[in-house]
């Protein structure tokens, strides 16, 4: 209630935003993925409720989808511009090919001396059964209505041409990331190739470019605007039957699966 008394002093805010978890465009039942909509609603109040002196974005994230990378991070970017109001990103454990996406969306980014950044890559990942299937004597049967209707198909043998079609799609997106990450980051990134994928780990990341400096949020801030800056933490909340413990039991363990297997890529699981 302080800054609304008059006659009394206002400290500076600064709105935290926390994006931790796998990016997708589907929810998990706990609450834990991260997309546009779930953060449309935390971030337009971040920047816009209370006249902020800064945004700082919490990211730890192994990534994910890369169109809800790129939407979340046009969003902050429109939102930053809209209010200027100057952002800034503080990497945990992990920001990753999307979430490094989403780091770079801020006008600065600050690590820890131990936090993985990078995977500047796109990577399509399954598995094949086509082998089993003829060992247990099961046919498959698939008619389709064009030639590349079932490119993938994970019940038939790979074929060279669908590989090739997917690698294409790739480099598509890999593209999109690279003049991402160039046009946030610009000329502070080192006179190499940083887009094979490869991840730093803070000092290194740092020293590359990809990230501004070692710095954790409140000493940061507190630096910047004093020891009287206050903070607005928002967060996705939790849906209601997973406070209780309740879950899909079949859906949330795919999602369990898939995004474990997405943060033990950094040894972190």
């Amino acid at each position: 209630m302080r800054k609304f008394v008059p006659g009394l002093k206002s400290y500076p805010t600064v709105s935290v935003v926390r994006m931790s978890g796998v990016i997708s465009p589907s929810g998990r039942f706990d609450g834990g993925a991260l997309n546009d909509v779930g953060l449309a609603p935390l971030l337009e109040k971040a920047f816009k409720k209370g006249k902020p002196k800064a945004v700082a974005l919490l990211i730890n994230s192994p990534g994910g989808s890369p169109v809800q990378s790129s939407l979340i991070g046009a969003r902050i970017r429109r939102l930053a511009e809209e209010t200027d109001v100057k952002t800034y990103a503080f990497c945990e454990d992990v920001a990753a090919s999307g979430g490094y996406w989403l780091a770079c969306a801020a006008d600065e980014i600050y690590v820890d001396s131990s936090s993985i950044v990078g995977s500047i890559g796109v990577i399509s990942a399954s598995f094949g059964f086509a082998g089993l299937m003829k060992k247990q004597g099961i046919e498959r049967r698939v008619h389709t209505a064009g030639t590349d209707k079932s490119m993938l198909d994970p019940f038939r043998e790979e074929r060279a041409e669908d590989v090739e079609r997917l690698k294409d799609l790739q480099r598509v997106i890999h593209q999109n990331f690279k003049d991402h990450v160039e046009g946030r980051r610009g000329n502070r990134l080192a006179d190499r190739d940083l887009f094979t994928g490869e991840v730093w780990v803070g000092p290194k990341a740092v020293q590359d470019g990809l990230a501004d400096g070692i710095g954790h949020l409140v000493p940061f801030m507190q630096k910047k605007f004093g020891d009287k800056v206050q903070f607005n933490v928002l967060g996705q909340k939790r849906s209601f039957l997973s406070r209780f413990g309740v879950q899909a039991a079949v859906g949330s363990a795919i999602a369990s699966v898939e995004d474990q297997a997405l943060w033990a890529q950094y040894g972190v699981n």
